[in-house]
This record gives C-alpha cells, sequence and structure tokens, in this order.
C-alpha cells in the first residue's frame, strides 16, 4: 500500500499594511473591552449615565453605523474636520483628510515615522512639507494638505485613494479607500450634516480656579475661544452674562447657519478633552460631560438657530 503524502500547506497570503493597521486596532478595542467587562468594570457602550467612566471614548454614528476612537484621535479629528470647514470646502474633502490620518498614523500627531516622516499626515520636511516643528503642529499640517488637495483636479469626484495619493505619493496607494466608510462618519457628523452625530464619554474636567467677568473670558474660555477662532470658524462668541467668563456663544449666520453651528457643536465636544468642555448647547440640543453617556439630549435651551452655547472649567 503506497503511503498518502502529505498535502503541501497553503502559503500565507500577504496583507496589505493597511488592512492590517485597521485589524489590530480592531482587536485591541475588542480585548480592551472584554477585559473590562470580565473585571466587572462598566464599559461606556453600556451608556448608563450614572456609571462610572472605566474608559474615554468618542463616537461617529450616522444611520446605524458607527466609530469609535479615543479623545486624543477624536480632537486630532475635530481639527482635520473643522479646517475643512472654516476653509469652506467640501464634505468631500474631510471624508479624504481623514482617511489619509487613520492610514498614515492612527489620528495620532506622531513625532516619528518612516524616514523623516512625521506627524498626523506623515509629513516629510525634507519633501518641502515644512519644518519638523511645523508639520507636527496639526493646524499647519492640515492646512499644508488641504493646500495641495485642492490643486488636485476634480478631487472631488475622484476616489478617496486615488485623492490621497495625489497629495501624499505614498508606497501604499491603496490603502487610504480602505478607511472611508469610518472617514465618512466622521466627516459627515463633524461638518454638521448629521447633528448630534459625534460624542464624547468623558470624565470630569477639571475644576477652573480663575474667571472672567461679563465681558472678559476667563483664562480657560479664552484659549478654547482662540483655538475654535483657528480651527472651525470665523464667527466671533461673545460672553454669556452671569456666567464669571466661563461660558461663551457663537452666532451663525446665513442659509447654512443651523448646518455650521452643529459643525462647531461637534468640534467643542470632539476637543472636549483638551479644552476642558463642561457643557454644549445648539438650539434644541445638548451635550453635558457630567452626563455624557446620555450623548445629546433633546431639550430647551433658548438658542435661536445657529446659536452655539460652549461652557468651560466648571
Amino acid at each position: 500500500m503506497t503511503p498518502t503524502r502529505p498535502r503541501p500547506r497553503p502559503r500565507p497570503r500577504r496583507t496589505p499594511p493597511g488592512v492590517r493597521r485597521t485589524r489590530r486596532l480592531r482587536l485591541v478595542t475588542v480585548l480592551a473591552v472584554t477585559g473590562l467587562v470580565v473585571a466587572g468594570g462598566v464599559v461606556w457602550l453600556a451608556r448608563d449615565p450614572q456609571a462610572p467612566v472605566v474608559v474615554e471614548r468618542c463616537r461617529a454614528g450616522v444611520d446605524g453605523e458607527s466609530t469609535s476612537m479615543s479623545p486624543e484621535q477624536a480632537a486630532n479629528a475635530a481639527t482635520v474636520v473643522g479646517l475643512a470647514v472654516r476653509r469652506g470646502l467640501p464634505a468631500r474633502a474631510a471624508t479624504i483628510g481623514i482617511a489619509t490620518i487613520v492610514q498614515e498614523s492612527g489620528m495620532r500627531n506622531l513625532d516619528h515615522g518612516d524616514r523623516d516622516s512625521l506627524g498626523l499626515f506623515q509629513q516629510r520636511p525634507s519633501q518641502g512639507w515644512g519644518t519638523p516643528e511645523q508639520v507636527q503642529d496639526p493646524v499647519y499640517a492640515t492646512n499644508a494638505f488641504y493646500d495641495a488637495l485642492v490643486e488636485v483636479d476634480g478631487y472631488r469626484d475622484l476616489p478617496v485613494t486615488d485623492a490621497a495619493q495625489r497629495v501624499q505619493r505614498s508606497g501604499f496607494p491603496l490603502a487610504y479607500g480602505d478607511h472611508e466608510p469610518e472617514a465618512r462618519l466622521v466627516a459627515s457628523t463633524l461638518t454638521g450634516y448629521t447633528p448630534g452625530g459625534f460624542t464624547c464619554h468623558l470624565r470630569p474636567a477639571p475644576v477652573s480656579q480663575r474667571s472672567g467677568d461679563d465681558v472678559d473670558l476667563s483664562p480657560v474660555a479664552q484659549r478654547f475661544a482662540d483655538a475654535a477662532g483657528t480651527q472651525v470658524t470665523t464667527a466671533t462668541p461673545r460672553v454669556v452674562a452671569g456666567t464669571r467668563g466661563r461660558a461663551l456663544e457663537f452666532t451663525l449666520e446665513g442659509p447654512e447657519a443651523e448646518r455650521l453651528a452643529w459643525a462647531v457643536a461637534g468640534w467643542s465636544v470632539a476637543s472636549a478633552s483638551v479644552y476642558d468642555v463642561t457643557e454644549v448647547s445648539v438650539q434644541g440640543s445638548r451635550w453635558s460631560r457630567e452626563e455624557s453617556g446620555r450623548g445629546w439630549t433633546a431639550t430647551a435651551t433658548g438658542l435661536p438657530r445657529g446659536g452655539v452655547q460652549v461652557r468651560l472649567g466648571v
């Protein structure tokens, strides 16, 4: 009897780097959540507003689809989408920008990379993107990316992979499209096209010891106002009376006032961990850091269409 020869084992297929990275991120998230549940902790996904926050997370959701991220990643996403809003670019530009930073840096402002690549977009100073300090400034890096993107003929109609690759010149040109689904969720919620679609569940903000008055903002509120004016809106906020300078209100105008108000509100929530935001209100809706497990709640805010009120450091 002739012995049966063992069948050769198939050689494993190599997975593209972008897909491997996405799978690793998903695996880490699953393991982290599973470990917390086994340990008896309460996880953000439980959505219990009275439960202690074990893991701070942010979420972009549209029509039953969602993607989650850390507060650090959310703040970087807010900068990328917010600058598209401030520059008057279409949501498609924001989608391309988010897909690019997911692939290049995992939405983190890295101080290292391949060769001399740095920052959110892994831009290379040696290729003329700017100094090392500049490309690690998320605002500078994002504006540099959009400056190049708008020079790409017909970028609005190109596939995400093609548009991003025309700017980035990556060694893995097909990877950007892998991240289009989550990028579209983030772009839609933070541009205001999906009102209330972006939320964060955060620990309480530190208590500010310095206040302003009914004319001047507190130092914490002024820092927030400066960042908002640089990253998401050209509207000048006013101090909300009776808040000792710890709350400010924007009034957006024009035919897209309501959407732009939601863009400012989404940027504020996504940046809340950086600027000590405690509450964000628009017409008919409010996000409160103390009950951030609830997300946005319907409530009478007294704000007009296009109005956004933000409270800080209280």
